[in-house]
């Protein structure tokens, strides 16, 4: 029997009955049966490709399965749309925040009802967020614009969203991506009380083991979108949960950290350069990264990583201040990147480092193309071009329909991959990287660690930026912090406490 409507008004059980998703002859999802016991705090692991997107999209109502149950609170029902999946109690928490930054929070609250009114009666508004405040675990200041709040407030704003839109099922997709470790550990504490509490259960979609082992309560694993595995946390190791995931696939593992640091390769000093923003600056005003070094620059999002990567790749210009690149001034010219041998590997590469509709091959190419190497008197050589993307392909594990396949066809990882080929290839002296594994899975990250801590031990001077503090810590040498523009902190690697890096990263205790 189907039953349409809200079942319950505490936590809820939702379970996949044979949730089969096909694609065509492409079956995402194949027979996967997951329970999600009420008041439970449930992850979903998996590498990219595994079905987990596809899953919760089953649950939400944004596909409709091919096949198979979905039971909510012991019921059969259907959930043929989000709101459908909304009527029953089930929301999502999506990895990037979905508030209107130039509202309030108390307005962003409102204006997500269905039943919202044309015209706001305010003061009942207000006294009706008031008494739900009250009822919550934590609270966030409903006056300020959401524009001026915290990654973390942002955060719990979207968590106190979906509650006070009455839902009692959540999904939490990559809910830490963009918070500091103490923010972390803050919302998940609080999703992990509510659980206990009975207010709620949560499903959530996580990369981190950390948080899988700190806060969960149990964990499914998808492999090639088959259900490969479900148990209680406390029954499993950081290891039995990767074996799952990866199957007969191993890991690959980083090479030991060999001491083989020498002379400084990249020096800034006195960087000065207008944010995005146009309205702040960003101020640098001593970076130095030595040969067989990895300098890892830790930071939430927004506080002038993006635009250092930029002047240092020749996008952003200085007002000030000066860039050098083994003791010579350097303005990130191609030919300035040749002789010196930097490369780059920026956020986002498929966008930022790669032509999206151009073929693997050219895509390849584009770090040699006007080498004497490519080119036959006025035209490039193909043939000598396709013969050293396929040895590069081959060499970095890129899988690709062939390689005259658009970049745009291949997987995050595997554009990951085509880009680490073609900047890593022959001697490199500098190398600049961007949040090099942001989104992308298990085995993807160790492959690409794996790369970058080769190019350390050969010597290459590493900038690593990233906002993962996990991959900091497993590669860097030396630890900065950027808070407000600024580096806000130094210290060694092995001497970090990373209570005091999440304070650094959260802007307290700035340096003048």
């Amino acid at each position: 029997m189907t039953v349409k409507g809200r079942l319950e008004t505490g936590a809820l059980g939702v379970e996949t009955v044979g949730m089969t998703m096909r694609f065509g002859a492409f079956t995402a999802l194949d027979r996967v049966s997951i329970e999600i016991a009420p008041g439970t705090l449930h992850t979903l692991l998996g590498e990219n490709g595994a079905g987990k997107s596809t899953l919760v999209k089953c649950i939400m109502g944004f596909h409709r399965a091919s096949d198979g149950q979905l039971m909510v609170g012991g019921r059969e029902v259907e959930a043929p749309d989000p709101r459908a999946a909304h009527a029953l109690g089930l929301g999502m928490v999506y990895q990037h925040f979905t508030l209107v930054p130039s509202l309030t929070a108390a307005e962003n609250l409102v204006i997500g009802r269905e039943n919202a009114p044309q015209v706001i009666d305010w003061r009942a508004e207000r006294a009706a967020l008031e008494a739900f405040m009250t009822r919550m675990p934590f609270a966030v200041p409903l006056d300020r614009a959401v524009g001026t709040l915290t990654a973390g407030e942002k955060q719990k704003l979207e968590i106190l969203k979906q509650l006070y839109l009455d839902r009692r099922f959540l999904i939490l997709d990559e809910p830490t991506s963009v918070l500091t470790p103490n923010e972390a550990d803050e919302v998940l504490g609080h999703v992990k009380a509510l659980c206990q509490a009975g207010e709620i259960t949560a499903l959530m979609i996580t990369h981190k083991f950390r948080e899988v082992m700190a806060y969960a309560d149990e964990v499914s694993v998808l492999r090639r979108g088959k259900l490969v595995g479900s148990d209680r946390v406390a029954s499993l190791t950081q290891g039995d949960m990767a074996r799952m995931m990866m199957g007969e696939d191993a890991a690959v593992e980083p090479a030991p950290r060999a001491s083989v640091v020498g002379a400084p390769v990249l020096s800034i000093a006195g960087m000065r350069a207008r944010d995005h923003s146009g309205l702040k600056e960003v101020a640098i005003d001593a970076l130095e990264v030595c040969a067989g070094e990895i300098v890892g620059i830790a930071g939430v999002s927004g506080n002038g990583q993006t635009e250092l990567m930029e002047v240092l790749t020749g996008q952003r210009p200085m007002s000030e201040g000066e860039i050098r690149v083994k003791g010579g001034p350097y303005s990130a010219t191609r030919e300035e990147a040749r002789v010196n041998r930097v490369r780059y590997l920026p956020e986002e590469p498929l966008h930022n480092a790669c032509a999206p509709r151009m073929s693997v091959t050219e895509n390849i190419g584009f770090r040699s193309f006007d080498q004497k190497d490519d080119r036959l008197r006025f035209w490039l050589s193909m043939r000598a071009m396709k013969s050293r993307a396929a040895r590069l392909t081959e060499a970095f594990k890129v899988k690709s329909a062939s390689l005259d396949a658009p970049m745009s066809s291949l997987s995050g990882g595997n554009v990951q991959r085509v880009a680490l080929a073609r900047e890593l290839t022959g001697e490199v002296d500098l190398l600049a990287v961007s949040n090099p594994c942001f989104g992308l899975d298990f085995a993807a990250v160790a492959e690409i660690r794996a790369r970058i801590m080769a190019a350390r031990n050969a010597g290459t001077a590493v900038l690593l930026m990233s906002e993962d503090l996990d991959e900091i810590m497993e590669l860097a040498d030396r630890v900065l912090v950027m808070s407000e523009g600024r580096i806000a902190y130094e210290c060694l690697a092995a001497e970090a406490d990373l209570t005091e890096i999440g304070r650094r990263m959260g802007g307290l205790d700035q340096w003048p």
